[in-house]
């Protein structure tokens, strides 16, 4: 019998191979579909190198915020990110990707307001904005009574119900960022992900991995 010449057997495992990788689905990161409907309640345990905590989040807080937590839970978003500013006795912020390629395509997914529908108590969570309809991914876990933010629009979507104490362990040593401060700067961050924060604020808290635990 004679056999198959080995360099066209090689070249041939090497086309099939091309044609795979070809056919790869980008990162949803990159290409984000709409919103996924989030369940009524849902729990995320976030595990960080100080432990664990879990939110639990209900969509009649503030629908479009929970599905937008839900969304980026499960597509592993918050995977790697840094709470890049923990302020004592007011908040712990996180929510800038370490990729500053998925931060690009997540900017310009703002949402409509939710209207206020409880406070910024301890342990709850809530988006960051910066003016009306301008939330996107950051987060901020309040880490004191924050009442005052409430007529500010800032509406809570879930609750820290285990391991606030986890929370209030985050490094917060770099303070507040330009302007005010010589914390992390979010610009930085945008342009740069974690190689900055990894270089020049080595001391920040990272998360390893978010998931959803309960539907």
């Amino acid at each position: 019998m004679i056999g198959m010449s080995r360099a066209p057997l090689v070249a041939a495992v090497a086309l099939m191979a091309f044609a795979g990788c070809s056919q790869q689905q980008p990162s949803p990161l990159l290409t984000p579909a709409e919103d996924v409907r989030a369940a009524d309640t849902f729990r995320v345990q976030f595990e960080t190198g100080k432990g664990r905590f879990v939110v639990e989040a209900h969509r009649a807080w503030a629908p479009l915020g929970a599905d937008r937590f839900y969304t980026l839970v499960t597509n592993r978003f918050y995977d790697g990110n840094k709470f890049f500013r923990v302020l004592p006795g007011f908040v712990a912020q996180f929510g800038m990707h370490g990729d500053p390629d998925v931060t690009e395509v997540w900017e310009s997914r703002t949402l409509a307001d939710d209207s206020v529908t409880q406070s910024n108590q301890e342990a709850f969570v809530t988006f960051a904005t910066g003016g009306p309809n301008t939330r996107t991914t950051q987060i901020f876990i309040n880490t004191r009574d924050n009442r005052r933010l409430d007529a500010m629009g800032f509406a809570p979507f879930g609750r820290v119900v285990s391991g606030m104490n986890v929370v209030h362990q985050l490094y917060g040593g770099y303070g507040e960022g330009p302007p005010g401060g010589g914390g992390p700067s979010q610009d930085r961050i945008r342009d740069e992900g974690n190689r900055y924060l990894n270089r020049f604020h080595p001391r920040l808290d990272s998360i390893i991995r978010a998931r959803v635990v309960r539907d």
